[in-house]
């Protein structure tokens, strides 16, 4: 009876951290709370960066991947004004549109970060994924700040590095 017991303790166990999380950057609920729209005569400042992302790395060879977990921070630097983030599109290895995070404007506040997390298991994007911006902000603004922050953990050795997005356009 007692290792009846412990079996099904050690099997709940086990399916219950097992149970897939929805990641929550890609439910759409997340980003519908910050929509904004943008009056087409608006004075705001155009602009579009790249950020390139690493959803896996090399190791050992060219034959073997090691898969990463990224936090895309999207950052308005400005104290004073808010800004509008028009479109964040995540590319894979091969150009291709992975997915798009939202579908109308969102607004970011005087300092607010907003945030993406690519999950680990996710290895759509590949070992050259990135990020396609656009954005809105005020005449004499600071632009937005866009950094991939990718780590992972295995056994007792860490692996983190960030990377910033260019402006394009």
């Amino acid at each position: 009876m007692r290792k009846f017991i412990l079996l099904i303790f050690a099997t709940t166990l086990i399916f219950a951290c097992n149970k897939s999380k929805k990641n929550n950057s890609i439910n759409s609920e997340n980003w519908a709370k910050r929509t904004t729209s943008i009056d087409s005569k608006d004075s705001l400042e155009y602009g579009k960066s790249y950020l390139s992302i690493y959803s896996q790395i090399y190791t050992m060879s060219e034959h073997k991947t090691h898969n990463l977990i990224a936090m895309v921070s999207l950052r308005n630097t400005s104290d004073l004004d808010t800004i509008y983030i028009l479109k964040a599109e995540y590319f894979d290895t091969h150009g291709k549109s992975v997915r798009k995070y939202f579908d109308q404007p969102i607004y970011l506040a005087p300092l607010e970060t907003a945030e993406i997390i690519i999950d680990e298991i996710d290895t759509t994007g590949g070992t050259g994924s990135n990020f396609i911006f656009e954005w809105k902000i005020p005449e004499n603004c600071p632009e937005p700040l866009f950094e991939g922050m990718m780590n992972s953990t295995m056994g007792q050795q860490g692996l983190s590095f960030i990377t910033q997005a260019v402006r394009v356009k």
